[in-house]
């Protein structure tokens, strides 16, 4: 009889279900190493300059060297690998340059690219450790599969269907009923009537003045004397009296 041994739930990389990684012969896979936080400092004095160095198969590639970078450099480059059927891990090794003696080795790690082949998107920061085995850090790379199969999105729910609600129905035809017989109208005689039947209407016009008016018309009156000289007025009298001037 043998035991059953359990698999240890202790390990760092999460584990994903084999779906649909296969068929990944000569795809390109995009890895850009943003930068690394925490990083162990091998320099005593000054700061160290670190840079990150990528390996897959016999493809390798090294990003610039971030002088003065310390414990938390930035690289933000992006690096295009094509893709070998069977492996499924990245290798990521972090060094700090030196100019007079041999660079130090600050810490490695592994980067499996299950998820970023399965969702197509993997963005999460890597631990690194170093000779000792001891944590030396984290590495943040942003994978990017452009060809992976993601899942159908889920429909979003229908509206609720009414059963309930009656349909419309059209009104019932209004009864039609017999119409009333009536007698016909009598027949009346056109109007106006025949004109020949009545004798024509005389106008009488009136008759003219017999003396025409004369224009313009006399006055009963005699016309007023005419003035022959200066005359002098004495009060009270009326008519005036003709009077002889003064001398």
């Amino acid at each position: 009889m043998f035991n059953k041994v359990k698999p240890s739930s202790s390990s760092h990389y999460p584990s994903y279900s084999p779906m649909s990684a296969s068929a990944i012969q000569g795809q390109l896979l995009e890895v850009t190493v943003v930068g690394c936080n925490k990083l162990k400092d091998t320099e005593w004095i000054s700061r160290q300059d670190p840079y990150v160095f990528l390996e897959y198969g016999s493809t390798k590639f090294r990003t610039r060297t971030c002088t003065d970078g310390g414990k938390n450099p930035i690289f933000q480059e992006k690096f295009v690998f094509t893709l070998i059927e069977g492996m499924r891990e990245l290798s990521v090794l972090v060094w700090n340059s030196n100019t007079v003696t041999f660079d130090d080795f600050i810490g490695s790690g592994k980067v499996p690219l299950q998820k970023a082949l399965s969702e197509g998107y993997d963005d999460t920061p890597w631990p690194i450790q170093d000779k000792r085995g001891r944590h030396a850090g984290e590495v943040r790379l942003i994978i990017h599969y452009a060809n992976a199969k993601k899942p159908a999105k889920a429909h979003a729910p229908s509206a609720p269907s009414y059963a309930s609600v009656p349909p419309y129905l059209a009104p019932p035809p209004v009864a039609s009923y017999p119409s009333a017989s009536y007698p016909p109208a009598p027949h009346y005689p056109s109007y106006p009537p025949n004109s020949a039947a009545y004798p024509p209407t005389q106008h009488h016009q009136p008759a003219a003045a017999a003396y025409p008016p004369t224009y313009p018309p006399q006055s009963v009156y005699p016309p007023p004397p005419t003035q022959q000289g200066p005359y002098y007025y004495m009060p009270g009298a009326y008519p005036p009296a003709p009077y002889p001037p003064p001398y």
